[in-house]
């Protein structure tokens, strides 16, 4: 069987089918990492003993009919700000260089004891504090359509993994867009989860009031088995799935301004299709989006600085430049300035939902910008920062809203649509987001 390609459901399938083992496959996917171009700028580092003993232990359990679920024996990614007992945890920084964890997230222990396969920690932003993906310090993943432009981030690796066929699924972090602007510039399922869904205990912070776990995939179905086993719950049900009679709201407020073009022509293509599979779209301003997106500064900066500011400033040469411009950034905003931003939020999250009511979910472009060129970013911090504001303008609307969003590729290469749901609504999300699926496809 070729595995490269194959969703993490579809493999997991065949390893129950008997069609395949899973050490076999563990040992194919490792082998790929070793021998491709990409594979030193995707992994930062391989947890290849673990992975061949717990594929051996998945195929024993295949063989004795005891599988302890449908994804036992997929090998799959982590972010590198995921603990891995033993193993390096450092989150893209010469900062946290050789900070060795004992025990595992408490997302990566379930998934474990749901049989998956830990193959290694993936490259990802320096801190997971920008949505790029460029990260000289450390390396940084080629977008999988254009490999002289950055892969998205922070989640950087997490993505080109799957996309570049070294991972059946990646798992990564999403403060400000980092699941889904790397999984829409790679052509990748990506779900950001509502904060507090998933238990962040034992991953590297950034912003804690906004940090989310999220899978990237080859397809909604295991976007939806990746939650159930990091929630040690159970799937949604994903049959009978339609589109028909749903009401879906396209956000014009901020989200739909200067979209490049092949971003706006998939846009307006994919949500003609998801009306032709019978959903009723609707358009819709939401004025509080706007005044909610000037709160980010306040709000993301001065949290994320006080969270590093000791080992920033301890040896701040150790940074990327505008990395760390973006961390100081914090350091000048007043208490009451913060104060005063988490309460106009509140305030902006009501409207939010007063607006969106009535509807199963709001559509935007998940990103605005295709993926920019390295060597153009290395030269030119201000490009940098332009860019960086660009890639995660959309996706932040999620974050800000406290909402669960899900991205799906259009078709067009580097694009991707976005269904957001109401807070702590995954499940309905994943359901439309199958409907949605098909309807792209």
């Amino acid at each position: 069987m070729n595995w490269q390609g194959k969703s993490a459901s579809d493999l997991g399938r065949a390893i129950g089918r008997g069609e395949i083992s899973p050490r076999e496959l563990t040992e194919a996917m490792l082998a790929a990492i070793d021998t491709h171009a990409f594979g030193p700028r995707i992994y930062a580092r391989l947890t290849r003993a673990r992975a061949l003993a717990e594929a051996e232990a998945a195929e024993a359990r295949a063989k004795a009919g005891i599988r302890r679920g449908l994804l036992d024996g997929v090998p799959i990614s982590w972010k590198d700000l995921f603990d891995t007992a033993g193993v390096a945890t450092e989150s893209g920084s010469r900062l946290l260089e050789g900070r060795t964890p004992t025990r595992d997230a408490l997302v990566l222990a379930r998934a474990s004891a749901a049989g998956l396969v830990c193959l290694g920690k993936t490259h990802q932003t320096e801190l997971a504090f920008s949505g790029l993906g460029l990260n000289p310090v450390t390396a940084s993943p080629p977008c999988v359509n254009d490999h002289e432009a950055v892969s998205g981030g922070s989640s950087s690796g997490a993505a080109t993994s799957v996309a570049f066929g070294l991972a059946a699924a990646g798992i990564g972090s999403d403060t400000g867009g980092s699941v889904r602007t790397p999984a829409a510039w790679n052509d990748l399922v990506g779900l950001k989860t509502t904060l507090g869904r998933l238990p962040v205990e034992g991953t590297v912070p950034l912003c804690a009031s906004f940090d989310t776990i999220g899978p990237l995939t080859r397809t909604v179905e295991d976007a939806a088995e990746l939650l159930a086993v990091m929630e040690a719950g159970r799937a949604a049900d994903l049959r009978g799935a339609t589109l028909k009679g749903v009401r879906l709201m396209v956000l014009q407020t901020v989200a739909l301004d200067g979209l490049a073009g092949p971003v706006e022509a998939g846009f307006n293509s994919a949500v003609e299709r998801l009306q032709a599979a019978g959903a009723l779209v609707s358009r819709r301003a939401v004025p509080e989006v706007a005044e909610a997106m000037a709160l980010a500064g306040p709000l993301y900066a001065p949290e994320a600085y006080a969270t590093w500011e000791a080992e920033i400033e301890a040896a701040p040469e150790k940074m990327y430049p505008p990395v760390l411009a973006r961390f100081r950034g914090g350091r000048e905003v007043l208490a009451r300035e913060n104060i005063a931003a988490w309460q106009a939020l509140r305030r902006y999250r009501a409207a939010w939902a007063a607006a969106t009511a009535g509807h199963d979910a709001v559509l935007i472009p998940s990103v605005a910008n295709l993926p920019p060129k390295q060597a153009a970013l290395l030269a030119d911090e201000a490009h940098f920062t332009e860019q960086n504001l660009l890639a995660l303008r959309n996706t932040r609307i999620g974050n800000l809203m406290n909402l669960p969003a899900l991205t799906l590729p259009t078709g067009l290469p580097s694009t991707g649509i976005m269904l957001m749901g109401q807070p702590m609504g995954e499940t309905r999300l994943l359901r439309l987001g199958a409907a949605a699926e098909r309807a792209l496809a």
